[in-house]
């Protein structure tokens, strides 16, 4: 019984990760992701490199999941308009929009001396 919630719960987070890849953002950002990541394997990243994109790339990724959660539970709890809703909603994404531009970041240093 245990190891059936068990798995059970890999299948309700996949149906998170394929709710989540239907937004418009989260589609951005695995678009960007994919180009990332061709743009490593053409310019031969080493293993250090990799590994900081890839956190980089999951943090990102993550944190915009966690921003559509918290704009659905918002959603949810206040369907009216509200102050501090919409508080909350800017501030999640806020969140990731830092992250994002520290991600560019991390790509710029990775990759411009490479191609420079």
């Amino acid at each position: 019984m245990r190891m059936r919630n068990f798995f059970r719960s890999f299948r309700f987070a996949f149906e998170g990760i394929l709710l989540a890849s239907k937004e418009r953002n989260m589609r951005f950002h695995l678009v960007s992701a994919v180009i990332v990541v061709i743009a490593g394997l053409w310019t031969r990243l080493s293993a250090l490199e990799w590994l900081v994109l890839i956190i980089t790339i999951a943090l990102v990724i993550g944190l915009e999941m966690v921003n559509t959660a918290i704009e659905y539970v918002v959603d949810m709890a206040s369907p009216d308009f509200h102050p501090m809703a919409k508080a909350a909603k800017d501030v999640a994404a806020g969140a990731v929009l830092v992250f994002a531009i520290a991600s560019v970041i991390i790509g710029l240093i990775i990759f411009l001396p490479k191609w420079i």
